[in-house]
């Protein structure tokens, strides 16, 4: 069954490692679905999935099934908090991150003969900035980078931000700023990235809100359970309620760039002139 209902697909990153990527991507996944929304969140980092460790999940089959051609995708989705779907990554497995052109658009075009009806796809992407990664954030209507107040973070935020835009003639950024102290220094960070994304690219970035520094959100990774969930009073919780609604405001899919169809040959577009990973 070839998916047709327009699906507003968003891929969340972040360009490094540990500035919570993951748990924006749950949290404002299940968000989403308390407000109406029909998601799946696909774990794109193919070789170091970890989505179901923080949900407290643990699914039998994973994406190297579907890569063996062992399942179809619909047979290794799993269903995570208030319905949202799952589909699991493969950690540890080194091949996963490292898949020939081939692999890569087969893994993609799973995705074409899904019967899964859901209008909202939110892609955690892996850190860093591999092929996988790019053909993810290309292929999305909406790109979400999670930056946190640290150099690093900045740098790395800021080097994924050049090569789509440089590289591919990516324009639209959403900036969200994570593990922030106050609403204005959450302002600051998205001025800091205005500041040298206007210097040297042409891009234009918009400010999608922040999350705060909470210590619930620790706890709740603790108990693998979304702090939505788990402290959905918290400051952390509140934020991901605010974040959702704001992506309901975004502008819907149209015609066939909404389709789940459209994602899926832009991807396999994307990574068909790809080497070896």
């Amino acid at each position: 069954m070839t998916i047709t209902t327009p699906v507003q697909v968003i891929a969340v990153s972040g360009g490094k490692g540990g500035v919570g990527k993951t748990n924006v991507s749950i949290n404002l996944a299940i968000s989403l679905a308390e407000i109406g929304r029909r998601v799946m969140v696909l774990d794109g980092d193919l070789g170091l999935a970890n989505i179901d460790v923080v949900l407290g999940l643990h699914p039998k089959y994973d994406l190297s099934h579907v890569l063996r051609g062992e399942k179809d995708l619909d047979e290794i989705i799993v269903e995570g908090p208030h319905g949202i779907r799952l589909v699991p990554g493969a950690s540890g497995i080194q091949h996963m991150a490292e898949l020939s052109p081939a692999e890569h658009a087969g893994i993609i075009s799973a995705f074409s003969d899904s019967g899964a009806n859901i209008d909202t796809l939110i892609v955690d992407t892996a850190a860093g900035i591999s092929d996988t990664v790019i053909s993810f954030t290309r292929a999305a209507q909406e790109v979400i980078v999670v930056v946190c107040d640290e150099p690093a973070s900045i740098t790395d935020a800021y080097a994924i931000i050049k090569l789509l835009n440089k590289e591919y003639g990516s324009s639209r950024f959403r900036i969200l700023a994570n593990m922030v102290r106050t609403p204005q220094e959450g302002r600051d960070l998205y001025n800091k990235m205005c500041a040298v994304t206007d210097r040297y690219l042409d891009v234009m970035l918009s400010f999608m809100g922040a999350v705060p520094y909470d210590e619930n959100l620790k706890k709740a990774v603790k108990s693998q359970k979304p702090v939505v969930t788990a402290f959905p009073r918290s400051k952390a919780a509140q934020a991901f309620k605010n974040l959702a609604r704001k992506v309901e405001s975004w502008p819907p899919p149209q015609g066939a760039n909404g389709q789940m169809q459209f994602f899926v040959e832009r991807l396999v577009e994307y990574s068909s002139g790809y080497g070896e990973m």
